[in-house]
């Protein structure tokens, strides 16, 4: 509508806006003009905002917390353990917070945070729901304001604004003519309605009694005669933010179809030039964002000293402009002991403004349950259980488990986050790790073989990290292990036979570099990740024969290598249907052997790059040093289906070979690439990947299998392969 009105003329003295229409219209009464609003609701970051997600190069690695097989998480508190944890939004609007902080609130700061002083009066509406009536906003914060009359509720949790709860404008106001009428007193009005009062509720509509409960009938009506009203007929419901330039179109034609009729009530008119100019003027008047003070609270309104030392880390390099706010902003959000933050700001001087931050810190306490069921025999759950604290330094206390027949593991660490200049985060941790291999590619339809290969895992340690960028982290890792390796040295083995034993202890200093923006913890399809990996590790052996080998041992032996490894994916061509990635991995390992052909084997690096290669023991893809490399091509439907092919090569430059007399040592005569993949359909659901998986791994008896899954194939780290 007010493109169109633009395009013709049409001057526009004051503006009135709920909800959608409160963030439009405030971005009109800052001098915004048509085609700049068009230009920011049909961008790319407009629709992160509308979805709850940030930019990939915002998202702080550092702070994130290690990947897991996770599926439900469920905050709770001490005091309550469902009152108080149900979630109150859908999305989380910390983009949308900061970038309406920047476009509207250092608008409304700078001229004196009173709305009749904007380049266009302006009023919005919100709900206080505890006593049911509208609120009106003519000053304060800008941003803050629109935020509440467009918290929709559920969907975006809701902010204190002098001590009440807001909520959306809509819920008692939907159409704020009335607050035109009597703020402005204005001699014409123009309404544009794109809503409707909800239908009577029905029997079995459990949303429809929601809505009913909560939103009160509106009088779309304009309240004096001078006026007109466009109501655009386009099917674009409230959270259809994908049809934004349908929405568009559908008002700007509205409102075209009704133009001679305003014009005739309408004499008045403003040239492009003349708007065009005094845009200019206002927007010169507004001071640059140049932040020198930065306060923040809690709820109880105790000084948040973590988050303000976070965000005040670059003031010691001078002023904190809106690059290097918008950085360390993120990285204190991406912090798990905080669940939401709210930015204000104001004048401090007539050059410089303050920094304010709501913030609300995370639950006590999170549960989380998940795991991988599969139509083979590697069902796993996953429990975990974790303690949030915040004070001058943030740290968790995490306890995880994976149980099930294939995969066990405990794990224990503290994550300990201190906000110096280079935040820094130390963990130290604790874990147990078991694997039980079948000599099967076994579905629920056949019966499954006995073990013959058990390795269990116990290591300990502490790592630090640091960030080189907001994706970007590198630290170092020390740890103490002990690993037993129980396994039989031929198929052919019977209840009578015993297994060799292959213990090995020591330690491990290791260095890593990693950087990732994937979209997803598993089965990403856009984004990138790259890893860099230096393992030094010193140990000894201690081999013990069983039955099933060639001679009796029982042997202690030293051993000392580095391990490199570097992997890189990366999502290169990328549209709203396909997507393709390769993925290259490489490792030189400068390992000795072991006593036997199937120790040694067991403690080279594999190569599993897809989820379900992680479940199978595959000698023919394991070597001390090798390069792999694959294709991920994804096609996307709905949003939440995926057609999926993975499609690598494995090249081994040096391999342990068995020779037939059972002696075995390094070949390089490793002959051409080996190839395997994949073929999945994937449907996102809300807790977790629904998938059918065609594998191919040729030089298996059975190269071809398929299986059923849900959830995610993650494990705990391995101790050093």
């Amino acid at each position: 509508m007010l493109k169109a009105l633009e395009e013709h003329n049409i001057p526009v003295d004051y503006i009135t806006g709920t909800s959608a229409g409160a963030l439009v219209g405030a971005y009109y009464a800052c001098g915004y003009s048509a085609s700049e609003i068009e230009a920011i609701v049909l961008s790319d970051l407009f629709q992160l905002m509308t979805k709850g997600e940030i930019e990939p190069e915002h998202k702080f690695s550092l702070r994130q917390e290690e990947i897991n097989a996770s599926m439900l998480n469920i905050p709770f508190s001490k005091d309550s353990i469902l009152s108080k944890s149900l979630p109150t939004s859908f999305i989380k609007p910390a983009l949308m917070d900061f970038e309406m902080l920047i476009s509207l609130g250092v608008t409304s700061a700078s001229t004196g945070e009173n709305f009749d002083s904007l380049f266009i009066p302006f009023r919005c509406v919100a709900s206080d729901i505890a006593d049911k009536k509208s609120v009106i906003f003519s000053g304060g914060a800008l941003n803050k304001a629109v935020r509440a009359s467009m918290t929709f509720p559920f969907y975006m949790n809701p902010i204190r604004v002098n001590g009440r709860l807001l909520f959306d404008g809509g819920l008692y106001n939907n159409f704020p003519a009335d607050v035109m009428y009597h703020e402005f007193d204005p001699d014409f009005i123009i309404g544009s309605n794109v809503s409707s009062n909800e239908p009577p509720p029905t029997e079995d509509d459990v949303f429809s009694h929601l809505k009913n409960m909560l939103v009160s009938k509106t009088t779309f009506d304009l309240p004096c005669e001078t006026g007109v009203m466009i109501e655009p007929n386009i099917d674009v419901s409230t959270f259809d933010f994908d049809k934004a330039r349908e929405a568009i179109n559908g008002g700007y034609e509205s409102a075209i179809l009704l133009m001679d009729s305003i014009k005739q009530q309408i004499h008045r008119r403003t040239s492009p030039e003349e708007l065009k100019e005094k845009r200019k003027q206002f927007r010169s008047k507004i001071i640059p964002l140049q932040i020198d003070q930065v306060h923040a609270q809690d709820k109880g309104g105790k000084t948040s000293s973590f988050a303000e030392s976070t965000i005040s880390g670059k003031l010691k390099r001078g002023f904190l402009d809106e690059h290097k706010l918008k950085k360390q902003y993120f990285r204190l959000i991406e912090t798990p002991q905080i669940s939401y933050l709210f930015p204000t700001i104001d004048k401090t001087s007539d050059s410089t403004y303050g920094l304010h931050l709501k913030v609300n810190k995370s639950k006590d306490f999170k549960l989380a349950v998940g795991g991988h069921f599969s139509s083979r025999p590697v069902n796993t759950g996953y429990i975990g259980f974790s303690y949030y604290s915040m004070g001058k330094a943030a740290f968790r206390v995490n306890l995880e488990s994976y149980f099930g027949k294939f995969y066990g593991s405990v794990k224990a660490n503290i994550d300990f986050h201190v906000p110096s200049v280079l935040p820094v985060t130390i963990q130290p941790y604790f874990v147990m790790n078991r694997w039980d291999y079948f000599r099967s590619f076994a579905t629920f339809f056949e019966p499954v073989k006995p073990s013959f290969l058990i390795q269990n895992e116990l290591y300990f340690g502490s790592k630090f990290s640091v960030p080189l960028t907001n994706t970007t982290k590198t630290g170092g890792d020390f740890r103490l292990f002990y690993l037993d390796d129980s396994y039989y040295q031929s198929e052919d083995f019977g209840l009578s036979d015993t297994a060799d034993h292959t213990y090995f202890d020591g330690v491990s200093l290791r260095w890593s570099l990693e950087k990732n923006t994937l979209n997803r913890k598993q089965f990403a399809s856009e984004g990138h990740a790259f890893k860099l990996l230096v393992n030094y590790v010193s140990g000894r052996e201690h081999s013990v024969s069983g039955s099933t080998g060639n001679d009796k041992y029982d042997i202690v032996k030293d051993h000392n290598w580095i391990n490199v490894q570097a992997e890189a994916n990366y999502f290169f061509l990328n549209t709203k249907i396909s997507h393709t990635g390769g993925h290259l991995v490489g490792v030189f390992n400068s390992q000795s052997l072991f006593k036997n052909y199937t120790a040694s084997i067991l403690s080279t690096t594999a190569f599993a790059p897809t989820p379900d290669s992680r479940t199978y023991f595959l000698p023919e893809y394991r070597s001390p040093q090798y390069i792999g490399f694959g294709i991920n091509q994804v096609f996307t439907f709905k949003n939440r289906i995926d057609l999926r092919i993975d499609a690598y090569g494995f090249q081994p430059f040096v391999e342990i070979e068995r020779n037939p007399d059972g002696s075995f040592g390094y070949d390089r005569d490793v002959g051409p690439p080996r190839f395997l993949g994949s073929a999945s359909i994937i449907y996102f659901s809300p807790l977790g990947p629904i998938r059918g998986t065609l594998n191919y791994f040729p030089y298996q008896n059975k190269p071809i299998s398929f299986q059923i899954s849900f959830g995610y194939v993650l494990f705990n780290e391995r101790a050093i392969r």
